[in-house]
């Protein structure tokens, strides 16, 4: 039983010249000029009929038994064109599929011969035939992969796109040899395919730059209240060491600055803790209800000093939920001790808690906080919760703030599968929406209130 060579396989020597049939009629029209020739140098020449013969049968011999380059290469462009049209194979199509990254395979053309289902799913109307240039516009990329073409040496590159926001990519292109290719061991001839890996790096870039921001905010909200502390020290060691009274008066300065970098290292700390638990959902029972209320106790006196009186509405069972009783007080203290400070000229702050059944995370439960006082201007508002963002820096330093208290809760109420609300206009107050899921296995206590 004889073999049959793969498409994708070079045909061997033995293989071209075991067929000297083929061989034969592949030089038949030699041959039917052969005969010709020689019947004419018969009838005409008077060349004797076994010369003539003889001459026929050895060209006969000859092409029947002896290599011919022509049909070697026949074969060989035949194996690359089959190739080609079988390229990209199953294989690569699963690997490049299994890839998370949107991946393109393009002839050195730039042509598209296969996309990945991220590609796919990341570029919409992208599809196999169509120029490379359709889907990925970036100049600076289609420049590289020119390179890639020209040189055949894999290249990464990085590039911004600002519409329609600000996005960070990074491109991997590598030249891709079909097997047994000549220019695979030289790298001198134009790859048969190029590879073009795309990822998005915004979240990355986002995320280092929050951290940048985060060390330049700290070490400046710290270096104010040292470099305080660092004058009046040296102040009370100089031209006030023999005056009680400036020596009281710096002191009381410095205890305040002191208790400044005091708040904002908790808090920092504070964050951090939360960050390290943002994956772990808070396994225990606690009742809403009645942290809500020790939170308003607890800042009764606040409340007082501010001339702001606290009217809460609360449902008279207990409010079950999963929750870190610890984090939720911080949230709770955090946004009734900002409408104190931030509302106090509205008088009161409402505190209201109730259920939720039309909401698009489920039955739930809503606590509101909400003040009369100034209010808060549009354009400030999807900024609240960022780390060390305030309205008013002065104000926010004056009420001893850090600019750190709603970027916590945000990170409570994230651990928490919950989400805040902020609605607010100027002169007309703010409100604080906090939602949290019910406890499971606890409609019975939904359906008392």
């Amino acid at each position: 039983m004889t073999a049959t060579p793969s498409p994708l396989e070079e045909p061997s020597e033995a293989q071209t010249a075991a067929s000297p049939l083929t061989r034969l009629g592949e030089a038949r029209w030699i041959l039917i000029a052969a005969v010709f020739i020689a019947v004419v140098a018969i009838l005409f020449y008077q060349v004797p009929i076994w010369a003539a013969a003889l001459g026929v049968a050895l060209l006969a011999g000859s092409a029947a038994f002896v290599p011919r380059r022509a049909a070697a290469r026949r074969v060989q462009l035949g194996t690359q064109r089959e190739r080609r049209r079988m390229w990209p194979g199953t294989g690569m199509k699963v690997t490049v599929d299994a890839l998370p990254t949107p991946c393109f395979v393009a002839d050195g053309r730039g042509i598209t011969r296969y996309v990945n289902t991220s590609a796919q799913a990341a570029y919409e109307g992208v599809k196999p035939g169509d120029p490379l240039s359709f889907s990925l516009r970036a100049p600076s990329l289609l420049e590289a992969f020119d390179r890639v073409c020209a040189t055949a040496r894999t290249e990464r590159i990085s590039w911004i796109e600002k519409v329609p926001t600000e996005t960070w990519y990074e491109a991997h292109i590598a030249p891709i040899y079909m097997p047994g290719s000549s220019g695979q061991e030289t790298g001198t001839h134009r790859p048969d395919f190029i590879l073009v890996v795309i990822q998005d790096l915004t979240e990355n870039r986002r995320l280092e730059r929050m951290r940048t921001d985060f060390v330049a905010n700290a070490s400046h909200e710290l270096r104010t209240p040292l470099a305080s502390l660092t004058g009046f020290i040296e102040t009370i060691q100089g031209p006030a060491r023999n005056d009680p009274e400036a020596q009281d008066r710096f002191l009381s300065i410095m205890l305040d600055q002191a208790g400044r970098m005091r708040r904002l290292i908790d808090d920092i700390l504070s964050l951090s803790r939360i960050e390290l638990k943002a994956h772990v959902r808070p396994a225990n029972v606690v009742d809403l209800s009645e942290i809500v209320r020790h939170t308003a106790d607890a800042l009764s006196p606040l409340a007082a000093e501010m001339s702001v009186e606290i009217r809460m509405q609360m449902p008279e069972e207990p409010v079950r939920l999963n929750g870190d009783r610890d984090e939720l007080i911080q949230v709770t203290e955090n946004l009734i001790e900002n409408a104190l400070k931030y509302g106090s000229e509205g008088k009161f702050v409402d505190v209201t808690l109730n259920a939720c059944d039309d909401l698009p995370e489920g039955r739930s439960w809503m606590l509101e906080v909400r003040d009369y006082g100034n209010g808060i201007p549009k354009e400030h508002l999807p900024r609240l919760t960022e780390r060390f963002y305030r309205v008013d820096a002065e104000s926010s330093r004056a009420m001893k703030g850090t600019g750190l208290g709603l970027a916590i809760v945000k990170h409570i109420l994230t651990r928490h599968r919950g989400r805040l609300e902020i609605d607010s206009e100027a002169g007309h107050g703010a409100s604080f929406r906090v939602t949290l899921p019910v406890l499971e296995n606890t409609e019975d206590i939904l359906e008392k209130i």
